[in-house]
């Protein structure tokens, strides 16, 4: 799992084979003593590649246990392989380690990932090691696969076309606003800040929708940067614009009672991201079977708009009926 094989018997041979291989079950990954692995997609398939990171002190906290913040590190490529349509192959990771990073750790690390890796039957492939005098930083390479020539795209949507999202909208956000502020959940209960709390720490990738997104589709993408700052990508890839009702925009019922005690906080959900929800186009009258596909893999759907013809930003109407302006539409690391 390195770019240049380690000399045998040394720390990383070692580390690898401890904590790594026994993960890389592919026989693609040919037990990651080579410098590059192997995958054949099935026949008339094509491959959809995704890459994404994790590092402490931007996407997670120092004292995250190590084993979410592998399946964390999975999950949000995950999440995009779903949105495409497509079913996880397989994956790289590159991990660059603090000096500091005892094996109890690494263990725990590998466990978490080794088991997501075994739930969305996503085997580890290969990757890299390595140190660093900075945060732990983890990369993942996903790929995953589908019938040649139907990925679900941003591009694809048009006039007309339903706006639907899965789950629920701005838990994440509102996760890390506690996270952040502890008293800024005084209002809730335990369990209702226990949900936003392990919605931020562990997203919940839908594969189970992506062969119904596929059939039924027009356009996708994960919502990873905000509803908000999501739609507005999707839209400038198809060439059209949204009209969104904020009250139809679902939310959990611990959203609902922390922004009922700090009202301000509505915007965050709508704009915060890392929701890891699927926001996807609908032609009207694939509607209903999209809905059935959903049900079916037991993952909620509502609908929220519509899309219409022209190049204005997307509007999100108040419950008073007047259009939002947000402070941050998106979330951006720049």
């Amino acid at each position: 799992m390195s770019e240049r094989p380690p000399a045998a018997g040394s720390g990383e041979d070692r580390l690898i084979a401890r904590h790594f291989a026994p993960l890389a079950r592919h026989p693609g990954a040919l037990g990651l003593a080579d410098d590059a692995a192997v995958l054949t997609p099935p026949p008339g398939c094509d491959l959809v590649l995704t890459t994404d990171g994790i590092i402490v002190g931007v996407h997670v906290f120092p004292e995250d246990p190590a084993d979410a913040i592998a399946r964390r590190a999975l999950r949000v490529n995950l999440s995009d392989i779903a949105a495409k349509g497509a079913k996880p192959a397989g994956f790289l990771l590159a991990v660059a380690l603090p000096a500091q990073t005892n094996d109890e750790w690494l263990a725990a690390f590998a466990r978490g990932l080794g088991a997501d890796a075994e739930r969305y039957d996503c085997p580890l492939l290969g990757g890299d090691t390595d140190r660093t005098q900075g945060p732990l930083s983890v990369s993942i390479t996903a790929f995953g696969t589908l019938p040649a020539g139907t990925m679900v795209r941003r591009s694809g949507a048009r006039p007309g076309d339903v706006l639907i999202v899965t789950g629920t909208i701005g838990d994440a956000a509102l996760g890390l606003t506690l996270r952040k502020d502890e008293r800024a959940g005084a209002s809730l209960t335990g369990a209702q800040r226990g949900h936003l709390l392990g919605r931020y720490l562990l997203p919940e990738p839908r594969t189970g929708l992506a062969e119904t997104l596929r059939a039924h589709a027009s356009a996708a993408l994960d919502i990873s940067d905000g509803l908000a700052g999501d739609l507005a990508k999707l839209c400038r890839a198809s060439g059209v614009t949204a009209q969104i009702e904020v009250g139809r925009v679902p939310l959990s019922d611990a959203a609902n009672a922390l922004i009922a005690a700090q009202p301000a906080l509505g915007e965050r959900a709508l704009t915060g991201g890392d929701d890891y929800e699927i926001l996807a186009a609908v032609p009207a009258g694939n509607l209903d079977a999209l809905r059935a596909g959903a049900a079916a893999a037991g993952i909620a759907v509502s609908e929220i708009g519509r899309l219409t013809a022209g190049n204005a930003a997307p509007e999100f109407i108040g419950t008073d009926k007047r259009p939002l302006a947000f402070q941050r539409p998106s979330y951006s690391h720049f």
